[in-house]
């Protein structure tokens, strides 16, 4: 505490945000005045953990905490302090660790769930190293949620109505907004790369340099929040939905992922002969086999699966293959120190804390059990069925058969997971679409 302490005063911060990702990776927790916060504990209620998107609680709540929703320790980590830039005075936030009274790493926090799978990885002389690519819309302000979003207006004064991928004109629309978030992200030293024009109108993707995993999650955490504050600033919405327009593809998270060996320093995906390694065909072949019960993590929200559909450029199984992008998991042509497998089923509506965690998962249950992959697929992977859950329930009910994914997620924190899941699918089931009343009032 006495390195933040010396970090707060020498910036002179007069106020503190004390953040904690909750289970959809949303920031919870509360705002103290920089001298209390260097003076007093800082604890919250373990519930915040667990509730809904909608901010509801489960009918298994207390199933899962304690029945006098004891409070939860939390302890700041340095290495996420930061200055927040679009503040009227000298704010810094800092990422908070979660412990139960015992000293324990508290199981329901997303942050600690991904630092126990790191560990795992320690304990077998392997780093693994991430880079994510995320992609958003930017949407026009939109206050009533029976209208549907449409792209916001441009410096041309224009909206965009056609397909734009990789356009530097369609980017330069929105030239302020871009400016300012490289212009925050500098300040905040969140480790964005380049930025790209996608195909969807408004819709763009910024890739984060590669690194260590929990400072990666960290940094996506932080930057949906930083490109918010931008696009509220400028009279526009960001959305990281992942399929907020139904004429518009999805948005992704693809995560680029990799081992080291801690002992020689080398890409652990490649052999002494410049080849792939049969770690790297076990990892493939864990995420073949463990990734579509992992598929709640990589889309966990009710709209995730509209992203999965033919000829929107989204994945629907997990076939892999060198260099092809119609598969869910796609390998890029790489030297062997670059040898790297891209996971395409995450939406950038996932958790990123939960995504890295259990795309690991799935990777570290392949080596463990040596798995071996199917043939890589050579030719279209969209021309096939698809494979994956279509439904948030589907997908939860893989998980919860799958004793494995479990094990290594955290048992309780699994358990939580599904909770809470399944009280938003049921929340949504009980909403009547427009189509309905369209198609079936009169017609069935």
């Amino acid at each position: 505490m006495e390195d933040v302490k010396k970090w707060l005063n020498n910036r002179r911060i007069a106020e503190v945000e004390c953040l904690v990702p909750d289970m959809t990776g949303n920031a919870r927790g509360k705002f103290i005045p920089a001298k209390k916060f260097i003076k007093q504990e800082s604890r919250l209620p373990e519930s915040i953990l667990i509730q809904t998107v909608t901010g509801e609680y489960t009918n298994e709540h207390y199933d899962i905490v304690s029945e006098t929703d004891s409070d939860m320790y939390l302890e700041p980590d340095l290495s996420t302090a930061r200055e927040v830039p679009w503040a009227d005075e000298r704010t810094a936030l800092l990422i908070h660790d979660c412990y139960l009274a015992s000293g324990q790493p508290h199981p329901l926090s997303t942050r600690n769930v991904l630092k126990k799978i790191l560990s795992m990885y320690e304990t077998k002389n392997l780093k693994s190293v991430l880079a994510p690519e995320v992609e958003f819309y930017l949407v026009a302000q939109n206050t009533d949620p029976d209208y549907e979003l449409t792209p916001p207006v441009g410096r041309s004064g224009r909206r965009e109505s056609a397909r734009q991928s990789y356009s530097i004109d369609a980017v330069n629309e929105f030239e302020r907004i871009v400016d300012q978030m490289y212009d925050y992200c500098e300040k905040m030293e969140l480790g964005i790369d380049t930025l790209i024009h996608e195909s969807g109108a408004a819709q763009f993707e910024v890739n984060f340099l590669h690194g260590d995993p929990l400072k990666l999650a960290d940094e996506v955490f932080l930057f949906k929040r930083v490109l918010r504050e931008i696009a509220f600033s400028n009279g526009v919405y960001a959305t990281f939905m992942a399929k907020p327009m139904r004429s518009e593809p999805g948005s992704s998270m693809h995560i680029h992922q990799s081992l080291v060996d801690t002992k020689t320093g080398k890409n652990a995906f490649a052999n002494k002969e410049g080849k792939y390694s049969p770690l790297f065909f076990n990892y493939i072949a864990g995420l073949q086999k463990y990734g579509p019960s992992a598929l709640c993590f990589f889309a966990p929200n009710v709209n995730s699966y509209r992203r999965f559909a033919p000829d929107i450029s989204a994945p629907i199984n997990f076939d892999w293959g060198y260099d092809n992008r119609t598969t869910g998991l796609r390998v890029p042509h790489s030297e062997p120190e670059g040898f790297r497998v891209e996971n395409r089923l995450p939406g950038s509506d996932a958790n990123p804390y939960l995504a890295f965690a259990a795309t690991l998962a799935c990777g570290y249950l392949g080596m463990q059990e040596k798995l071996q992959p199917e043939a890589a697929n050579e030719g279209n992977a969209y021309t096939g069925k698809i494979e994956i859950s279509r439904t948030l329930e589907e997908s939860l009910r893989l998980l919860d058969s799958c004793e494995p994914l479990r094990e290594v997620m955290g048992e309780s924190f699994s358990q939580a997971y599904s909770a809470v899941k399944r009280a938003e699918y049921e929340a949504f089931n009980e909403v009547i679409s427009s189509w309905e009343r369209e198609f079936l009032l009169l017609g069935v």
